[in-house]
Formats: structure tokens, sequence, C-alpha cells
């Protein structure tokens, strides 16, 4: 589904922040974050609202400039660069509120995001409808997305940014508003594609249990700045997380 990896080599990293600033009227809504996303990893991306996530999202995508600091993607210094450009070297992100075109069928939403990295109508189409399949919309190839229930939307919209094949997939509350069966499907798809291709995830999502079950690490922010980094079971144990984020029952 992303670039096949047909030899078997150490992870390798894919993104790397380091150090990113940026202020808004004077207030640092990210203020020095640095982390690394391996290939074949997911990584989480936590905190309560105004801790900096989405922010930190628009400085990697390119949707805003970094005050300061560097972003690297495959290696290459793709600070300051635009979305577009960042795209097009295989960083592909969906946004909190969808990504859908309503009007258009299931099957046109897909097919544009097949223009880049395939060529010719019969490549476009078989990878339009591998993608349907791995998420289960083959009956809605000739639906109109904006008809569409909350759920299958939100399914499209990952579909849509798994066609293009990414490196790096930065996907944005994706698990908002999906049935339990929904997201116990797509913790099991993102499994799949990260532990089979040559790709990494970063995740950025408040269901904390699709959260930990499907994340190798996790980068807990809070006002802009990294409070914790770990495994799953070390995030959900560490006494400075339970008391800023998860409560004294956790």
């Amino acid at each position: 589904m992303f670039g096949d990896a047909t030899e078997q080599h150490p992870p390798i990293e894919l993104l790397r922040a380091d150090g990113l600033w940026r202020s808004f009227g004077g207030v640092a809504a990210v203020a020095g974050v640095s982390f690394s996303l391996r290939q074949n990893e997911i990584l989480g991306l936590i905190g309560p609202n105004g801790a900096g996530k989405s922010t930190t999202f628009d400085l990697i995508s390119g949707f805003r400039p970094a005050d300061r600091g560097r972003l690297f993607l495959l290696g290459e210094d793709v600070t300051g660069q635009s979305p577009a450009r960042i795209s097009r070297k295989g960083l592909v992100r969906t946004f909190q509120h969808g990504s859908v075109f309503p009007d258009l069928t299931v099957y046109n939403n897909i097919l544009i995001a097949t223009l880049v990295g395939f060529a010719g109508g019969h490549a476009r189409d078989y990878r339009v409808r591998e993608c349907a399949h791995l998420f289960g919309l083959d009956s809605f190839l000739q639906d109109k997305a904006g008809r569409l229930p909350h759920g299958i939307q939100r399914l499209l919209s990952i579909a849509i940014a798994v066609a293009p094949r990414p490196r790096v997939l930065c996907l944005d509350e994706c698990l908002t508003g999906l049935s339990s069966a929904e997201v116990e499907r797509v913790v099991d798809i993102l499994q799949h594609l990260a532990a089979s291709h040559e790709a990494g995830i970063l995740f950025v999502d408040h269901n904390m249990r699709g959260v930990m079950r499907v994340c190798h690490r996790i980068v807990v922010l809070q006002q802009g700045r990294i409070l914790a980094e770990g495994t799953p079971e070390e995030i959900a144990r560490n006494p400075v997380v339970i008391e800023a984020y998860l409560g004294h029952s956790a």
C-alpha cells in the first residue's frame, strides 16, 4: 500500500523535527520541539487542547513556517518549503475535520490522490480499488462522498492519504467519530501498513485507547513543550503524565 519493501534493512529515520518553535502574539504554541519518526514506526503525539499538536502538524507539513528550528524529510532539509513540495517529497497529512470532495464520488476522491506517482489509467484504477477494498469502501465507490455517514467519510479521508503511497503519513484525529468497529479496523490497517512497507506514521488523536494500542512510541506535549516520550507502557505509568493528563486512577 505504501512503497513496498523488497529487502530487509535496519529502520531508517524518515522525519526529524529539530528544535521547532512557533509563536502567536508572543505566546509560544510550539517551543523547541524535537523528535524523529523511523521507518515502520507509528509515533503518537498526544496532549490536551492547546498543547501544540495541531501547530506541530502544520509546521511539519509546511502549512505554517517555523520561527526557529529545522525539519528534515528523508534526510533532506525541507525547512520553509511549501506544503506542495513537502507532499511531493513523500509526506501526506489528513486534517481534523476531514479532507474529502463532497460532490465527487468515492472513486474520484481516491483517483485524484493517485495522479501523483501513478502513470496510466489502469494503474490508477487498480490503486483506487486496492485502497477502497483495504478500507471497506468497495460498495461506496459510486456514492458521492458528501452523502456518506461521518465514519465512512473519515475512512475515505485516510484512504485518500494512503493512495499516493507516502513515506510519511500524518494522521490528525483520524479516529474521531468512528464506531468501535471502525476504530478497530483503522488500527489493524495502520499496524499492517507500518509493519509491511517502507513508511512511518505520525498519529495525533484524543482516542487514548486507540493511541495506546496502535503506537510504538508516544510523545506527550504540554504547553508547546515535550513533557515525556516513550513506549505506550512507559507513558501509561509515567507519574508526570498521569498527573497532567490521565488522572490518578489511570
